[in-house]
């Protein structure tokens, strides 16, 4: 049954499906899927969908595919489509990455971003992570447990044998997986079992370190940093062996086409198809896809010394050896895509249009068509002329971020920089109002020598019961001693920088070895007056959320204005815990020891605790 225009048009006045969805960027590769019309560029994702069959039947052992589009045409669409798909199937492990921050330690990154990727979610509703870890002892064991079936027992093998729970169960891993090289890659696997211990666990799989007591208690060693980039390619080896057993891997390279180079000159597509002829050569199976703009595929991939045997490898699923490239829309294609939207964002609202295509006119689309626009044109098109009012466009832009920023939450609790910039944002918006009895004047950065690290981020001006305040927030989520140490040294030099307090946001301790870290973070908070802030994840989300919705502003045909309107109406900022927290005089504060350590630390609410029967022999 039809409703009625009057609701139809309400909604679409309140609602937008089409804004921020014209550029596709990483998050969204994790996030719920976004309308797909799957005839589209179907041969692509096909081909890429078939290889990974070809590699699970046993047919070949590790297949190249590399995708050329021009800019718009729908790379990323490709790829959220294949790992849409081989979630729901349950028989591809898949691997995302498009940071390339630095080349030089490539190694290092492929390993991080590997790890990164295997915390998504899988077919079973659990990390990948915990889906590897459970085919591996129900290998071991000739069992048929789920990943959450072993999540929810953890607790009682813990109550029952505590820190040997793991040992135990790697001794069964490695009564079938005794040729590996590196047992403890293999624990760290099984301690992803643990609420409590697999972010931990990630982190050292990560290549980072663990604090000497988080070390002992999960028995993993701390890395050899003198030979990084060797340590750190022979641990995906080791990884992608242990998953191919139960998935085939499928290993996408997005983004390829920047500026950087590393330190012999090489781009990032020349760095990382050397990269992907080195993982052919030693892979045990599975799908290497990389995506790139023709112009960069001819320019730097087949200018590299030795480039037949790089194309060779990366596109290996042809004949001609020629990339796969993607088409142009055609008339077809714009209904086509423009139909799925629709009915999706209808079937979602419980709303039946007067025609499938409401309000668009299909002999409109169809002359759209006839240009042979990229999707990025016909999603653009449709966001401007869906007309919703500017604060349902701000309200669908913030939701879509969320739900982005949700996927991939543990992966941004380290990245410090995309904190800060969130907070930067929300106490810009702060600016004239008065919380936690202090009144915002400004909001300022640290003016400091270009060849000196700022690591205070910014400072909060105000004033606090008629005197001045001068707030020096520091974000800092990286392990080295050494990095937490010179930023803590910024923080408690109030002369220097001009603050009366400094604030520490971080989330986890500082180890004991860091002792001057130690006794510099004592001094900020016994006798500075200073303080740190818990960092927790239900805190920074929004604020994260609606910082992507202003940095992506021009894809989403916003401006600044409507998003700190926003903000306000929505009291993100001023009824958010952690900003409050930061702002609140950490004098005669009632503080927490955590992690056994003796730093005092300020907590913005309280963490909810974690849930608690296969037994283990």
């Amino acid at each position: 049954m039809t409703n009625s225009i009057s609701t139809i048009e309400d909604l679409i006045r309140s609602k937008n499906p089409f804004a921020g969805n014209t550029v596709v960027r990483p998050l969204q590769i994790w996030g719920n899927s976004f309308p797909d019309a799957a005839s589209i560029n179907a041969h692509a994702s096909n081909a890429v969908l078939e290889a990974a069959a070809q590699v699970r039947r046993g047919e070949r052992q590790t297949v190249g595919i590399t995708i050329t589009a021009d800019k718009g045409l729908g790379k990323s669409h490709i790829i959220s489509r294949i790992r849409h798909r081989l979630q729901a199937d349950g028989d591809g492990l898949f691997v995302y990455m498009s940071k390339y921050d630095n080349l030089s330690q490539i190694n290092t990154q492929l390993l991080q971003s590997i790890v990164s990727s295997l915390r998504a979610f899988g077919s079973q509703g659990a990390m990948q992570w915990q889906e590897l870890a459970a085919a591996l002892i129900n290998t071991a064991n000739n069992w048929n447990y789920t990943a959450k079936q072993y999540i929810d027992k953890f607790p009682s093998w813990w109550k029952k044998y505590s820190n040997q729970t793991v040992d135990k169960l790697t001794t069964m891993v490695l009564t079938v997986k005794s040729d590996i090289d590196n047992p403890y890659i293999l624990k760290a696997i099984l301690w992803t079992f643990s609420e409590a211990h697999k972010m931990y666990a990630t982190h050292w799989l990560s290549g980072y370190d663990l604090t000497v007591k988080q070390s002992e208690e999960m028995g993993l060693p701390n890395h050899n940093r003198e030979d990084q980039e060797s340590e750190s390619l022979n641990a995906v080896r080791q990884i992608i062996y242990l998953a191919s057993d139960y998935k085939t891997p499928v290993i996408c390279f997005d983004e390829l086409d920047r500026a950087a180079v590393d330190e012999n000159g090489l781009s990032a597509a020349q760095v990382i198809a050397s990269l992907a002829k080195d993982l052919y050569n030693n892979l045990e199976g599975g799908v290497l896809l990389l995506a790139m703009y023709p112009e960069t595929w001819k320019d730097q991939v087949l200018s590299l010394p030795q480039a037949q045997a790089v194309v060779d490898r990366l596109v290996s699923e042809r004949v001609d050896r020629k990339p796969i490239n993607l088409n142009y829309l055609n008339s077809n294609d714009v209904v086509a895509v423009v139909s799925q939207w629709l009915q999706e964002f209808y079937q979602e609202n419980q709303q039946t249009p007067p025609y499938p295509l409401y309000p668009f006119d299909e002999n409109q689309l169809r002359e759209l068509g006839k240009q042979q626009p990229t999707v990025r044109i016909v999603l653009d098109w449709c966001a401007e002329n869906f007309e919703p009012d500017e604060h349902s466009y701000v309200k669908s832009a913030f939701e879509n971020e969320l739900v982005n920023v949700d996927a991939a939450m543990e992966s941004l609790l380290e990245d410090q920089d995309e904190i800060a910039d969130a907070l930067w944002l929300s106490f810009n918006t702060l600016v004239g109002e008065t919380l936690e009895q202090v009144k915002i004047e400004a909001i300022a950065k640290i003016d400091i020598k270009k060849q000196y690290k700022v690591y205070i981020d910014f400072k909060v001006i105000g004033t606090e019961e008629g005197k001045e305040v001068k707030i020096g927030v520091a974000v800092l989520q990286k392990s080295g001693g050494i990095d937490i140490a010179a930023a803590l040294q910024r923080l408690i030099n109030y002369d220097k920088f001009d603050l009366t307090r400094g604030c520490l946001i971080r989330s986890k301790p500082i180890r004991s070895t860091a002792i001057l870290a130690r006794e510099r973070v004592s001094k900020l908070l016994k006798e500075q007056g200073g303080e740190w802030v818990l960092l927790q994840s239900q805190d920074i989300k929004p604020l994260l959320a609606i910082s992507f919705v202003h940095k992506n502003r021009e894809n989403y045909k916003l401006n600044e204005e409507q998003i700190f309107k926003f903000i306000k109406q929505k009291q993100l900022a001023i009824n958010n815990p952690l900003i409050r927290e930061i702002l609140s005089d950490p004098s005669g504060q009632e503080t927490e020891n955590l992690f056994d350590e003796d730093m005092p630390v300020s907590i913005p609410q309280s963490v909810s605790s974690l849930t608690e029967s296969i037994e283990l022999n």
